[in-house]
């Protein structure tokens, strides 16, 4: 990912709906979820929880198929793990503080 690219997704996640729709997608996993119950689960319209998903696909955070008249969105994360990689290598790479929040405590 490239500054440019990396830009564009962070500035997707500046808004507190498309932030919830990402967790929620995290956590669906591979499968994703539909588009409806997305919607439902952020609080958000389907109008409005359309437009934030066309936002997010733009900035490659998530990606969507339709399978009859039903579209399913799921989290793309090769994009959400390029953009927090570029970000700590790029913009963080000499700071031993920043960089330390990555690492697992715990040992495993």
């Amino acid at each position: 990912m490239n500054e440019a690219e990396t830009l564009m997704a962070f500035a997707s996640l500046s808004n507190a709906t498309r932030l919830r729709i990402l967790r929620e997608l995290v956590a669906a996993g591979p499968d994703g979820l539909l588009a409806g119950e997305l919607a439902k689960a952020v609080g958000a319209s389907p109008s409005r929880a359309s437009f934030h998903f066309a936002n997010m696909s733009k900035a490659g955070l998530i990606s969507s198929f339709q399978s009859a008249r039903e579209i399913t969105y799921r989290a793309d994360d090769d994009a959400i793990g390029a953009m927090i990689n570029f970000f700590m290598n790029d913009c963080c790479a000499g700071n031993s503080t920043i960089r330390a929040c990555c690492v697992d405590r715990k040992g495993g």
